[in-house]
């Protein structure tokens, strides 16, 4: 699928400046730019979904984890005493 893109001349010659120094095509860079901007912006959103179903089931049931609780399992990850996530509680 072919897809126009008007850029400013001197956007268009950072790209130029770039795909030299990093030897690609500027059409190689305007995709990988694209590409990293639509990956960060689907996994904003995921997040964003993902923070807004937990906060729906925090107000339906009040359960919940502290800030100290989290940071207390967290700390143990990658150690002998490696724990498993708390239960969440009112």
């Amino acid at each position: 699928m072919a897809t126009s893109l008007k850029i400013d001349d001197t956007l268009k010659g950072r790209v130029q400046h770039l795909a030299s120094q990093r030897r690609r095509s500027s059409h190689w860079i305007m995709l990988e730019a694209i590409e990293q901007y639509v990956d960060r912006e689907e996994a904003r959103e995921r997040f964003k979904q993902e923070a807004l179903a937990s906060w729906t089931a925090y107000q339906e049931t009040g359960q919940h984890l502290t800030g100290h609780e989290v940071r207390t399992w967290l700390n143990t990850w990658g150690t002998d005493g490696e724990r498993v996530v708390p239960e969440c509680h009112k």
